[in-house]
């Protein structure tokens, strides 16, 4: 982080974060969830090298971390909510016509096997095949800046042929179906999209440009696709 830092950039800064806690602080009944939920946002922002529930609880002033904790497994909130929200966020400060929406998974490397969607698959992470959670992205850039828009955990299919386990780990039935990496790639861009994110773009890599269906939908709502494709690609 450069030293040259104002104080009216400081200032501006701050107030930006009082808007996001404006727009999440809804989502939260009790005043203790509300405020684990900014110190958790801004301990993600700061310059933490290692970032646990034990490092950010410190930097919120906590003795324990049994309160992050507790926002990320047991708190009564809506994630999805907290997402349309910073969506709108988004859109208001970032939002640009010449926009790009960029798709990409990445991998989160699992010890156990009961970590909903875990299982023995190709990671880029560690570029190879490992026990692990895949997760499917979309991010958005302009010229005013970068961010993460939405996400979706990719299901594997020995997790959808076990309903029981599904169950067991919270994942909802509506997700319960075989799906490839693709689809929920194409419902997130239609999400942000019909959200009100502007973008003139959508790119992303040989998994999702040489999906026929894929394409097919997202160029139906925006202008430009580049995607780098096999070869053998139908158009």
């Amino acid at each position: 982080m450069s030293d040259n830092i104002g104080v009216a950039e400081t200032h501006e800064w701050a107030q930006g974060l009082e808007e996001i806690r404006d727009l999440i602080g809804d989502q939260f009944a009790r005043t203790e969830p509300r405020n684990t939920a900014i110190g958790y946002t801004q301990g993600q922002l700061s310059d933490e090298e290692r970032k646990n529930s034990w490092t950010l609880s410190e930097r919120a002033g906590q003795a324990t971390p049994d309160g992050m904790q507790r926002l990320l497994s047991t708190t009564d909130w809506d994630p999805e909510a907290v997402r349309d929200a910073l969506i709108g966020y988004v859109a208001k400060h970032l939002g640009d016509p010449a926009g790009i929406l960029a798709i990409d998974e990445t991998g989160f490397l699992k010890k156990g096997m009961a970590s909903a969607g875990v299982a023995r698959q190709y990671s880029g992470t560690a570029g190879r095949v490992e026990n692990c959670q895949i997760g499917v992205f979309v991010t958005y850039a302009t010229k005013y800046g970068r961010t993460f828009l939405d996400r979706e955990l990719y299901i594997p299919k020995a997790w959808i042929e076990g309903p029981e386990r599904c169950a067991k780990a919270g994942i909802p039935a509506e997700r319960q179906t075989m799906a490839t990496k693709p689809e929920p790639a194409a419902a997130m861009i239609e999400r942000v999209l019909d959200a009100g994110v502007q973008a003139q773009w959508v790119t992303g890599d040989t998994v999702y440009g040489a999906n026929h269906q894929l394409r097919h939908r997202l160029c139906l709502v925006v202008r430009i696709m580049c995607w780098p494709c096999p070869g053998t690609t139908p158009s």
